[in-house]
């Protein structure tokens, strides 16, 4: 098991048949960390993202956000050095994104794992990112890349009010725009 790179899926892909605690613990149940040790690790990050009182429960008894949370500390409580997250908050409704988007940035900063982030969401990358990728439309290279020099910690509900947010957010979608409509950045 390569436990120094974690993924993270646009689906929750937790296990039916394994509670949410279960489902937490399943990496450090792999690598072999002493039973009490991963209850304790998994009990301290189901705490964290507001899921306690819910360890028991099966994914069919979790709502969207909650099984979302749930794959999220599920890679990031075994400490990997680099994560790679696909399009995680796709799915989710505008409010639950933002609140998850919020959860992420607070367990990103207890270990500060590499995140490598794909998302089509401009204010998603702007409240994550330090560096912004912005690809090409075909055959798909780096066309340009943005430093995001935004202040940490940041706030995910009001990430628009940031100074610097707006010409960062005008500038990525004139390079966005360019490469949809053919229009020259």
């Amino acid at each position: 098991m390569n436990t120094a790179v974690g993924y993270i899926t646009q689906e929750d892909n937790l296990l039916p048949w394994r509670t949410l605690s279960g489902n937490v613990e399943l990496g450090m149940e792999l690598q072999g960390v002493p039973r009490a040790e991963r209850e304790a690790r998994a009990r301290e990050f189901i705490e964290l993202v507001g899921l306690a009182g819910f360890e028991e429960h099966y994914p069919h008894e979790l709502s969207g956000g909650m099984r979302k949370r749930a794959g999220i500390i599920r890679t990031l409580v075994y400490d990997s050095d680099v994560v790679l997250m696909d399009e995680p908050f796709g799915p989710l409704d505008a409010q639950t994104r933002v609140i998850l988007q919020a959860e992420l940035l607070k367990l990103w900063q207890r270990s500060r794992p590499t995140v490598l982030f794909v998302t089509h969401d401009l204010v998603e990358a702007i409240a994550l990112s330090d560096r912004i990728m912005v690809f090409t439309a075909n055959p798909g290279t780096v066309k340009r890349e943005y430093r995001v020099e935004i202040p940490r910690p940041r706030d995910p509900f009001r990430i628009h009010e940031t100074p610097g947010f707006a010409e960062l957010h005008e500038a990525l979608w004139s390079d966005i725009r360019a490469e949809i409509g053919g229009e020259a950045p």
